[in-house]
């Protein structure tokens, strides 16, 4: 069973590809994690949302996995004066 995650940003219009490229950024070091399967950002056809999914061996290669993206980018993952609403976040388990 794996386990994955989607999440969605709300970013204001201007900063939706700043977004973007950050979640390319967080994908680039949940990659070379021991347990990381995939993760992908992609945009709602209205721009009005960047929402990323992805997937691990485990839930604690998830865990791991986020430990180190916020070693490495600090505040990465966390919502910031560019969303217009508060992100969320849905883990989930493959059946």
């Amino acid at each position: 069973m794996s386990f994955g995650f989607v999440a969605f940003h709300y970013p204001s219009p201007e900063h939706v590809e700043e977004f973007v490229d950050r979640c390319h950024q967080v994908r680039e070091v949940l990659a070379l994690q021991p347990g990381f399967l995939r993760a992908e950002p992609w945009v709602t056809p209205e721009g009005d949302a960047v929402v990323t999914t992805g997937e691990f061996e485990s839930q604690q290669a998830f865990q791991a996995a986020f430990a180190a993206v916020s070693r490495e980018l600090g505040a990465a993952v966390d919502s910031d004066e560019r969303e217009v609403k508060p992100r969320q976040i849905h883990t989930l388990l493959s059946r």
